[in-house]
Formats: structure tokens, sequence, C-alpha cells
């Protein structure tokens, strides 16, 4: 205490001497030669002058006396990772578990049940028409439609529900108490089909609820039928802005869970046939074949015609990956075939065979099912030849699916086109119509399914990369689209306003700089919109074994029948064998809920865990940033391990050492192992970077495609604070008559928002504050038990049908039987880290005297004193259990201008600040690290408001051993710290950094960010944006080390290139037509450029019409600001200046450099005499800080030298990224799952569907697709 109110007036002491007036001494000659002793002082003096400030302001000697009773222990990394993994392993569980039993419900239900007739009054829960009770949407009747259409059939309402908002899901309204369906735009909810699987899986509504009941935790749970379907649990409203275009059997969950990883080459038929509707019906078929493609999938698409091409040409004779990327790069691609020649089906058939078998034989690609898909509008023959030579005689490895397009179409062409599939465990499919393309492509994933539905044993558990909680992925290219319509009318509207103004110089500059801040790379906010997570499914069938099947056949070119198909007796009736997909079970795993189980405070400050999947793909990353500007990144699922762990090895982009991809290896093939590298990484928005050298330890998590690493620094992360045994909560409220521990929680503190504390499940909180709070009144009372970790039911009891093995699942007769009834369990109403909540009482009731305000510790009168000199101060402290308190002097019952500290800077450990305390500790272990925010184009700070933010470490030792325990800090004006400065470097002699004097002071950090300027509005600045010549010789000198940064998810834009029409075929009369209307065109531009311009000498009537379009009603024009324009050359170039680039957000790398203070020899390289204007500046570093004193003569002439940036540029290949990851591609891990053929797969002679026949109830949907497909 004495020690402390020493300090106090030792401050005042220094404020008092130098707040003298300066004024006294301005007749001295400013030009006089300023000596490094005296930047020397003035660094000495502001440091400790500062410093003292802190040690008061922060009371950090009594925080550091807070932890003396902690222990320290080792910090296992090889335990730690294999706990998290069996927590993570045992969460996983739990939802298998879940899933299992829908998937055992839905098999035996339809089994039962889907040929019972359904009601005619039948309802059920539409997700897309549920609305509100007692709505006006809601009271409503049915309504005697206004035309008539034949056949016509008035379906009933949909049912109504009462929806609650719910914080567990998302806070969107719904309905635990059942599920409701969602029905795609493209599927007609009332077809025979879709209504019976409908009706029948409104059993599973008691099985979702139950596993509700039994595990808590569980999200979203759900049933894809093969229909198109899907029912979910809870019941929601469907909202799609502006259309829904969700169809859950192209999510990943569903494609993977269907069938096993598969190689495709696609064949598309470029000939001159190929042309109009049927190349856009082709294109079609294309793309929605790949969307039904996954990580785990392998692609290529070629064209034929005479010869054959791949689409993409980089991806010559090889198959991609099936990542987004690629995906987008193929259709792409897609717009740029043209139609011509003659197909050659020999040339494009062995080539796609040849291509499979070398990928077969190398065991390369997914090494499982192989498929050849062709798309085209008839074939010569059958090419049996073909078919012998590269596919029966090895047993027919590939699969061939046919695609024939065209309304009119020869019964030869149908009969060559299905034998082609039919003889090759295939499927064919005509297609007359855009409307039923997607219906018809998806029946190629029935077909992969088969052998998985004839083994019927083994249901394989899929784990889906990470995703968005959106509608599909496309929406991200319409968002952008949209977003640059809006800006383009903006554009107009202020054009047709005021031309003189819109046109000038400086509104130009300043929507390019608003363009470059849109453009911009790492102000990333808005993610929270977005909730990314996995999904686990299994594949649920069909328990059947023969039905009658209905398909349509081509009698002559005009003339289709329905055929009934017979081909076994069975209980006196003939029928057909199958092996149908009934659909895929699964529920989500919100990666939040993962995260809770990674346990950060037992990893500690600047270390994490991430988790990587079998293609080296993060699943989870603190680095990983899948949105730009509310949008998601076009390749946001598929961002490798090595491009979010950035290893310092000074190689250029995309060189990735070989240390570096065996480390890579050893992790995707799930080893247990440890590797300590020399890493650098980023921080606040990429603006500042450092050094460092980690420690990382991995594990698989058994049963799953995921390896779970945690990365831990070198040297403070070897050891963690933990409180002592005998400071049990549960005791220790016990002993103290029952008094809770929330007692040490009474005035401004927060915890960690993202940690699992205590959760409860049936109960909602309005912050995490409060459910701390709840959880510690019932920790004080009698009877209180830790809950133990939630295990999955089979775990407390052994239920037949769900034995393990190798990750799949196993079902019999007799516990399908059993699943018919369920069996609920026991529920835990909450839970919670016992070792967490340890922690955070203990820092709680060690620090609670931090409450008490710094006034209460010196007089009242010397309290005042200081609070004039400094002003609104902040003081704060934050524990490595996540508890952040804070103080403000003077006390301010009510702060108004912006939130509380501890409500902006919640998140302790990982905030910015104390990252970089406990990293500077290392340098000076007295020092604060002083920061600002920063000032950038994209982001400006306003200086008038800004605040000073100073950050020390608290480590706790025990003599050999120390590890960071808390972060100390103070926050106060920046105009506070400008004053300081401007007193401290107000000398008797001289008067150099005062505005009348020829010398620039500046504060500038340890990553190159001036914290205090004469100038005000470099406040936050980069200093080589300011004065580069100095900072070029201060990196020449080494005093900064350059980091360089790639950023491997970057966005870059690239212009939107205008799609061409679709090819005709040039005939005769065709060239006459374009001749003819060559003429009349020219003839009307001719009249109308002589008519205009004889209009536009006389008025501007012209500029009224051509915007006319983007005017609203309201609006007026101000005749007076428009002036008449004299020449047609001018109205172009305004017309220039209007248009907008349109662009399309396209994945790329962008590199910066960033800098950092070398504290090497530092002494050394400062210590360095101003030699006139040669070197005309003087640097030290101010004691006890982070912070470099720049003195620079302002009377020498700055030289012209570029300014140094640290904004990201684009890396430049030779090749797009797409080629560029393809030419060298990285390490992966098949899944090992595989079930691709089965014996009794050649009992099953469905093989093909003709086009549906022409009703005018189809037309009504085709319209409706077609409408879609020209808006996409």
């Amino acid at each position: 205490m004495c020690n402390r109110v020493g300090s106090f007036i030792l401050l005042l002491l220094l404020v008092f001497l130098d707040s003298r007036d300066c004024s006294a001494n301005a007749q001295h000659d400013s030009t006089s030669k300023l000596s490094l002793n005296t930047v020397q002082s003035w660094a000495v003096k502001l440091g400790t002058e500062l410093y003292h400030f802190g040690e008061f302001i922060t009371r950090k000697k009594e925080v550091q006396d807070s932890f003396k009773s902690a222990q320290i222990e080792s910090r296992d990394g090889e335990k730690l990772v294999q706990s998290m993994a069996d927590d993570i392993r045992a969460m996983m569980e739990l939802k298998i578990s879940a899933v299992k039993r829908i998937v055992e419900a839905a098999e035996n239900m339809a089994f039962d049940k889907q040929n019972e007739p359904v009601p005619e009054d039948y309802q059920f829960y539409n997700s897309k028409e549920m609305e509100e009770p007692y709505e006006e949407a809601a009271i409503r009747t049915t309504a005697e439609p206004e035309f008539n259409l034949e056949n016509w059939i008035v379906r009933p309402p949909t049912k109504s529900a009462h929806l609650q908002l719910n914080p567990h899901f998302s806070n969107i309204p719904v309905n635990i108490n059942f599920s409701s369906v969602h029905v795609p735009t493209n599927v007609y909810a009332w077809a025979p089909e879709v209504i019976k699987g409908i009706h029948w899986s409104e059993g599973l509504d008691t099985h979702f609820l139950n596993n509700y009941q039994s595990d808590p935790t569980l999200s979203w749970q759900y049933f894809g039928s093969s229909t198109g379907f899907m029912r979910h649990y809870p019941a929601m409203k469907w909202r799609a802005d502006p259309v829904d275009i969700y169809d859950c059997r192209t999510r990943a969950w569903y494609m993977e869970a269907a069938a096993s990883p598969k190689d495709v080459v696609i064949l598309v038929d470029r000939s001159g046939s190929m042309t109009g509707q049927r190349r856009d019906i082709a294109k079609h078929v294309v793309t929605n074949i790949l969307d039904t493609l996954g990580n785990n999938d392998f692609v290529n698409v070629m064209t034929f015609a005479d010869t054959v091409e791949e689409v993409v040409p980089c991806f010559e004779d090889s198959l991609v990956q099936a990542t987004l990327g690629n995906l987008r790069e193929i259709k792409l691609a897609l717009d740029n075939f043209e139609t011509m020649e003659i197909a050659n089906f020999s040339a494009a058939l062995t080539r796609a065979f040849e291509l499979l078998e070398i990928y077969r034989n190398n065991s390369g690609g997914a090494n499982c099912n192989q498929a050849i898909m062709l798309v085209t509008d008839g074939v010569p023959y059958n090419y049996k030849e073909l078919f012998e030579k590269y596919n029966w005689k090895y047993d027919t490895p590939v699969r061939v699916f046919t695609y024939l397009i065209g309304r009119e179409v020869k019964v030869a062409d149908v009969r060559e086109v299905k034998w082609m599939a039919c003889a090759n465990r295939g499927f064919y499919v005509h297609l007359s119509t855009l409307a039923e393309v997607r219906e018809r492509v998806l029946e190629h994933v029935n077909v992969l399914a088969r052998p998985l539905v004839l083994q019927r044993e083994k249901h394989p558990v899929v784990w889906t990369p990470v995703y968005a909680n959106i509608t599909d992925p496309k929406v991200a290219d319409y968002l952008w689209e949209q977003r640059e319509r809006a800006e383009q009318k903006e554009r107009f509207m202020s054009q047709r306003r005021d031309k003189v103004l819109f046109n000038s110089e400086q509104e130009q500059d300043r929507r390019w700089r608003i363009t470059q801040m849109k453009q911009g790379q790492y102000s990333e906010l808005g993610n929270s919109q977005y909730q990314l997570m996995t999904s686990v499914s299994m594949p649920v069938y069909d328990l059947r074994h023969n039905e009658n099947i209905t398909e349509n056949v081509l009698i002559n070119e005009a003339y289709w029948v329905s055929v009934t198909k017979e081909s076994v007796e069975e209980n006196g009736q003939k029928e057909m064998r199958i092996a149908k997909l009934l659909g895929v079970a699964g529920t989500d795993v919100p990666l939040s809920e993962i995260q809770a189980l990674m346990t950060p405070y037992k990893i500690g400050v600047n270390g994490y865990a991430f988790i990587v999947t079998n293609n080296g793909y993060i699943l989870i990353h603190p680095d990983l940033r899948p949105v730009f500007q509310q949008i998601l990144k076009p390749s946001y699922n598929s961002v490798d391990m090595i491009e979010v762990e950035l290893f310092d090895d000074d190689r250029t982009p995309r060189n990735f050492s070989m240390e570096l991809t065996a480390f890579r290896q050893e992790i995707i093939d799930q080893r247990t192992g440890n590797k300590v590298m020399n890493v650098k990484y980023h921080m606040e928005d990429m603006r500042r970077a450092s050094r460092s050298r980690k420690h990382y330890f991995w594990t698989g998590i058994a049963d799953s495609p995921f390896t779970l690493v945690i990365t831990i620094p070198e040297n403070y992360g070897r050891h963690r604070i933990t409180p002592p045994p005998t400071d049990d909560i549960h005791r220790l409220s016990l002993t103290s008559k029952n008094i809770s521990a929330r007692q040490y929680l009474s005035d401004k503190w927060s915890v960690h928002p993202d940690w699992l504390y205590c959760r409860h499940y049936e109960r909602t909180f309005s912050s995490p504050e409060e459910e701390l709070l709840y959880f510690l009144e019932r920790v004080a009372k009698p009877g209180w038990r830790w809950p133990a970790k939630p295990r999955p039911p089979e775990h407390h009891k052994n239920k037949p049908g769900h034995e393990k093995h190798n990750g799949e699942y196993k079902g019999t007769p007799e516990s399908r039987e059993r699943g018919k009834t369920s069996n609920a369990i026991p529920r835990n109403e909450y839970y919670c880290d016992h070792g967490l909540m340890q922690a955070l009482v203990y820092d709680a009731r060690n620090t609670a005297w931090f409450n008490k305000s710094i006034s209460e510790s010196a007089s009242d009168e010397k309290a005042g004193e200081f609070i004039q000199r400094f002003g609104y101060i902040v003081a704060f402290l934050a524990t490595h259990s996540g508890l952040t308190r804070w103080q403000t002097h003077p006390p301010r019952e009510h702060e108004t201008e912006k939130p509380e500290f501890g409500k902006q800077y919640p998140r302790a450990i990982d905030e910015v600040w104390y990252r970089r305390a406990v990293e500077h500790h290392y340098v000076d272990p007295l020092s604060y690290v002083y920061s600002v925010q920063l000032n950038t184009e994209k982001v400006p700070l306003n200086v008038s408001a800004a605040m000073v933010t100073a950050a020390h470490a608290v480590f706790h030792g025990d003599g050999h051993r120390k590890t960071p325990a808390a972060v100390v800090g103070f926050q106060f004006k920046h105009e506070r710290l400008r004053e300081w400065f401007d007193n401290i470097t107000c000398t008797c002699e001289h008067k150099p950094c005062d505005e009348t004097n020829d010398w620039d002071c500046y504060l500038v950090d340890n990553n190159g960010w001036i914290i205090v300027s004469k100038d005000t509005n470099q406040t936050g600045q980069f200093f080589g944006k300011i004065r580069p010549d100095i900072m070029t010789r201060l990196i020449e000198e080494d005093v900064y080390k350059p980091i360089h940064v790639v950023d491997y998810q970057a966005v870059c834009f690239r212009e939107k290139k205008t799609t061409n029409p679709a090819t005709m075929l040039i005939t005769p009369l065709e060239n006459l037509r374009l001749v003819m209307a060559w003429f009349i065109a020219t003839t009307f531009w001719v009249y109308n450029s002589i008519t205009i311009g004889l209009a536009q000498s006389s008025s501007d009537s012209y500029d009224e019409v051509a915007y006319q379009n983007y005017e609203n009603d309201e609006e007026t024009d101000d005749l007076s600001m428009s002036k008449p324009h004299t020449t047609r050359i001018v109205e172009r170039d305004f017309e220039k200046l209007v248009l907008i680039n349109r662009t399309r957000p396209t994945p790329c790398d962008r590199e910066m450099f960033l800098y950092q203070l070398d504290y090497k020899n530092l002494d050394e390289k400062l210590n360095k005499p101003s030699k006139a204007c040669e070197r005309p500046f003087y640097v030290q570093l101010v004691n006890y800080t982070n912070m470099l004193l720049v003195v620079v003569n302002g009377l020498c002439r700055v030289p012209d030298v570029p300014i140094i940036p640290v904004e990201a540029t684009e890396v430049q290949y030779n090749e797009s990224l797409p080629c560029l990851k393809h030419m060298h591609p990285l390490y992966r891990k098949q899944p090992v799952s595989c079930i691709r053929n089965h014996t009794e797969e050649s009992n099953i002679d469905m093989c093909g569907r003709g086009s549906l026949p022409p009703t005018k109830l189809w037309i009504v949907f085709g319209l409706l697709s077609t409408f879609r497909y020209i808006a996409m």
C-alpha cells in the first residue's frame, strides 16, 4: 500500500513539473540543433510517467498478490488433445444414436404403412404455407379458383401452428411439439409417392420428440425423402427470399449418405443439332448433376463433336475434386461451348473409359463408384463393342447414365440410348423441358444407392464438411448481383439529379474510394447471420423386395403409353424386384457446440484448437473466415489446413515445403503425434502480424473423418494456473453457511460469451452472466451434484440393434420390431464444466476487491487532482478463466455514450490487447502495450472520440515456472495522451515539437501504427503511409522487420462477362434474314442520329427520357443544375461514368507485408545521431512501452518515396486458382466406407424412365421451373 501511494505522489510531482509554462523561452531559435540526449530524455520521461500512471490506476501489485495461492501445473499437450477428442467423440455418439433411432423407425414405418391409402381430407404441416393462428393470413378458407382446369382437385389447406422464438434454434419461431414438411418448388406435394411418404413419416414425430428429450443439445432433426420432401423437427415457417430453391437431395448430408463416393465423367454432345433449347437443357442437366456431388467425389466435364475437349482446359486428362470452387469453375465454363460439326461418340466414350481406368488402377480419385453421364439428343447405334472392351470384361465397374434430350425423338434413339444405360448398370432418362431436369437427374442417386440398399445391414455414418445454414450456396452470387443492381440504380438516380456534381473529379474519386472499401477483405462484420455446422446422416432403406413399377414407353415419335412391369411372383401377385432408397435421416451439429467442448481455458492464451477433415479441409479454426461483406465466400468450405496455418519459412505463395506437407499428411491420417513449428499469425483484421514458436499436438477422433489439433505457445504455454484443491466451490459455499459465490460478482463484470460454464437446457437467460449467477446460487445449496457428461442411451442400456462396426450401423429384424416402440431416456436439465467454474469462482473471489473505486485507496483530494489531470479513465482486469472486470474513474452510474468496456471486450484471453500483452511479456516484463483504434480508408477513425488502450500481463510463478494469470490495463481518451506528450516534448531550452517549430514528433507502436502525431488526423494510420521515407530507413536498418502474410481465403473481383445467346443453325434463309436486319438497323441508326443531333441543339429533353425508368414518382429534377451537352461524345462519356463494372466474387490469394519491431540489438540500432537531411530523424524506444518516439526534421525536403502499403494485393499466377490447385494436388485420405457392388443388383430391371406425358398440370409446373431457371 505504501509503495502504491509513493508511486502516486511521484506521479503528481512529475505532472506538476511538466505543466510549467514553456512560453517564456519561446524566443529561442527553433532551428537550433536537437540532440540525441534530449530525445532520449523525452522517451525516458514519457515512459516512466506512463508506467507509474499504469501501476497506480491498474493496481497491478494487488492483482499479482491475488493469485499467490494459485498452483501451477504443467500442461500436457498429448493428454489434453486426447481428452478433448474423447469428449467430442462422446458428443458425436449422442447425435449418431439419435439418427439411428430415426432410421430404424422410418424403415419400419415405411414397411408397414407406405401402401396405406391417404385420406382425401388429409392435412399436414407444410413449412412454406404454415402461418401463425389468428393472423389475417391464417383466417381464411380455401378459395374457389377463378379459372377451371381439367381434373382440378381442391386440396385441404395446411395445418396452422403456434410458433415461438426459441434461442436453442437460432431464435427462429418453432413449435417443438411436432415436425413440419418442406416440399421443393419443383415437387408436387400431392403426387402419389410424395403424399404417401408425407403421410407415413408423420409417425416420426414421436421419435423426434424422444430424441430431443433425451439429448437437449440436439439441433434440427430431419428425414429427407428420395421423392423430394423433407420432414424436419421442430416445425417452423420456411422463409425463402426471394424464391425457395432448397432441395434436400442436393445437400451434402443427403448426397454423401445416399451413395458411396464416386468418380464421374460427364460427356456433353456439342454437335450441330444440340442448339437452342436442347443446348440449354443440356447445360441445365450438367449443372444439376454437379449439384449432387460433394468434397469426396471427383468429376470432369467434356464436350464432344469431332473432337473431345474438357470445358476447363487445365483439367485435361484428369478428374478434379468436386469442391465448390472447382464446380463453380466448370459451371462458368459451360457458357462458352459452341455447337458444331458431327458428334464422335466413339472417341468420347473411349476417352472417358480410359480416364476412369487410369484412376481405378491407381486407386486415385474417389476410388469407389465410377460413372459416365452421357448427355445427347441421339446416337447412331449402341457402341456395344466399346462397352465390351472397356467395361464388361472388368465386371462392369463403370455405370453409364444416359440423358436423351429433345421433344421429338426417334424410337431408335430411345432404344439405343436406353440400352447403353441398361447394359451398364445405369439409368436412362428422356428430357424434353427444363422443368423436369432436376427431378430426372436425381434418379442417378437412387441407382448408385442400390448396392447399399441391397446389403441392408450396414448403414454408413456420414459426417459432412462445414456448411452454412442457408438454403443454397448459389444464393451468394445472387446476393452480390442484387447489391450491384442497387448500386447501379443509385448511380443513375444521382446522375439524373445533378450531372455536373456526379461527373466531377471529386465525386468520381469519392465513389472510387467507396468501391475500393466495398472490395476490401477483412472487415467481415455480420458473420453472426450465418451459423456454421456439420451434420451426421445415415441412409434409410426400403425394406421391401418387390413392387409393381409403372413406366412410360414411347411407341412411336409422338405416342407414349404407360406399362406396368411385373417379374417376380410373391404372395400370389407378380411384382418387380426393387432396391429403393427411402431417403436420408440426419441431424445438424452446430460448430459452436463442438467448440465449447474444446475447453479453450485449458489451452490458454494464444493457443487454440482446430479440426481437420479427411480432405485436409478445415472444419473448425479461429481463422476460418467464411463470410465476405455478409455474403458467403465461393469456396468457404474447402479451406485447407495449410492455408490457415501460416508457417514461418519465407517461401513464396503456395510453395509449401516438404516438411509442411508431411506434417499435414500425418494429421489427415489421424495419427497421434506432436511437432514444434515456427509460425506467423495475424491479428486485428490482418493489420498486425507476429512470429512465434508453437507446439502442435494431434489425434484422430474415433469413428469419424476428423482429426483434432491443438497448438500451444512454446514458452508460456507449457504451464497453466489452477486453483488449490481446497477451493472447491460447493465445499466453500457450505462452510460459509450457504453464502453464494455470486457475492463476488456484484458490479461491472462479464464472462466469455462463447465458453461453456454451465448450460441449462430448459430455461433461457438474457445473458451469459445471468445464467452464471443462476448456477452459482444452485451450487451453494445442499444436495448439489456436478452433472456427469451426457452419454448416448446405448451406454445406459444395452439396446439391441445399435451394434457398432467400423462406424457403421447394423440392424436386425428383432431390433426393428423393438424400434417400433420408443424408449424415452431421462434427460439432464443442465451441464456444467466443473474445472472452468472452479477457476472462475477462484478468480472472482480473489479479485472482488477490484470493484472498489481507486479513490478508496487514496485520499479524496489526491484522487480528485489525478482525475482532473487525466480525465475519464477505465481500469480493467481480465483473467485466464474468462472473467473481465472494469472500473471507471470517476465512477459513472449511467454511461450512455457507448457500451461499457466489458460489453465491448468480453472475450478475455481472446481479445487482441490480452494476446499482445502476454506476448510482449517476454520482450519486457515491465512494459505496457499501447494501442489505438486503427484508422483506415475502409474504417475511418473518429479521432475526437478515440481511446488509447494500455495492457500489461500479470504472470504468476513458483520460482522456476511461471504462467500468465491475468491482464490488467487502462483506457483513456486519446487527446489526454497527446496533451501529455506535448508537455513532455516541450522543454525550457527548445520547443521542437510545438506547432511553431520545425520538428515533427510521432509515437509509433511496435507494428508501425501511429498512436500520437502533431496532425491528429494521422492517428491510427500506418507510419509508412505518412512518412514512407523514414519508414523505409527503419526497415533498412532492421528496426522493423517485414512479415510476409498470404491470405489464402481472399476474394477478388472478376469482370462479369455477358453470356452469349444460344447458338443457331445458320441456313441460307437465316443468312438472308441477318442481312435484312442489318440493313434496316443501319437505316434506322442514320435517321435517328440526324434527328437526335438536331434535337440536342435546342433542348435537353433527351436526358429526361433516358433515365425515366429509374425515377421515383416523388422525385423531381433540379433543372437549374443540369446543363445541355453539345456533343454526343460528352453524352457517351457521362454514360460510361454512370455504368458500373459488373463483377463476380472469385476466390483468390492476396499477399501483404506487415511489420514488427525487432528488439534484437535495438539500442544499437536506435542510438544513432541525426545527420542533417541525410538522416533527418531520431528514434528512441519509450521506456516500459511498445512505442517508438520518432522525431523528424521538418526543414528537410521529403524525398519522393512510394508509400509502403499494408493493404493486400492479389497474387498473380499464370493459371487460375482452381487450375493451380489442381496442378499441385495435396494429399487426402479416402473415406473408409465404400459399397459399390451387390450380386442381386442384376435382378433389377428398372433402368430407364421416359419423359413425363404432357398434361396440363405439368405445364403449370413447367412454366414455374422455367421461370426459376431464367431468373438464375
